[in-house]
C-alpha cells in the first residue's frame, strides 16, 4: 500500500468520525507513513511518567499534553510544539490509548498545523481481560519499534 493510500484512507476514516483535523491511523499505517514519508513526524503526548517506565518510540518527538501526577494540562503545549516540530511537516500524534492524542491533534490544527493526524490505539491499546495494556492493540502490540525510556 503507498502512503497516498494509507494518508486517503485515514483522511476517509477522520471524515466517517466527525475529526477536526486530516485523520486518524492505525499503528501500522504511522509506521509505513513514518518509513515513507521524510517530512512525517511523530509526536509522543504521553507524560514524562510514562516515557520513563512505559517506554517510547525511537526518534519519536516528545512533548507532552498532560503532566503526572493529576495529569494536569500542560498550558505551552502548543509554544513547545512549535518549537520542536514546524507547520510544514506531518505530524502523527500518538499517546496510550489515541485518548490524548486525539486532542493534541486538535490544538496542533487549530494552531494552524496543516497536515495532523492521531494514531489510534495509542501506544499500550486497549486493556485485555486481565485489565493489562500492550497484549490487545496499539503500538506494542502490533510489534512496531520501541525502546525502554
Amino acid at each position: 500500500m503507498t502512503v497516498e493510500t494509507i494518508l486517503a484512507t485515514a483522511q476517509s476514516r477522520g471524515s466517517e468520525l466527525g475529526l477536526t483535523y486530516s485523520g486518524a491511523l492505525t499503528p501500522p499505517e504511522a509506521w509505513a507513513v513514518r518509513q515513507s514519508l521524510p517530512q512525517a513526524v511523530i509526536v509522543d503526548v504521553r507524560s514524562a511518567a510514562e516515557w520513563q517506565f512505559v517506554g517510547v518510540i525511537p526518534e519519536a518527538v516528545r512533548v507532552e499534553l498532560r503532566a503526572y501526577p493529576g495529569m494536569v494540562p500542560n498550558a505551552a503545549f502548543v509554544e513547545q510544539l512549535q518549537q520542536q516540530v514546524g507547520k510544514d511537516k506531518t505530524v502523527l500524534f500518538i499517546c496510550r490509548s489515541g485518548a490524548r492524542s486525539d486532542e493534541a491533534a486538535r490544538l496542533a490544527a487549530e494552531a494552524g498545523y496543516a497536515e495532523v493526524y492521531n494514531i489510534l490505539e495509542g501506544f499500550e491499546g486497549d486493556r485485555d481481560a486481565e485489565q493489562h495494556r500492550g497484549h490487545v492493540n496499539g503500538w506494542k502490540a502490533h510489534g512496531l519499534p520501541w525502546i525502554q525510556g
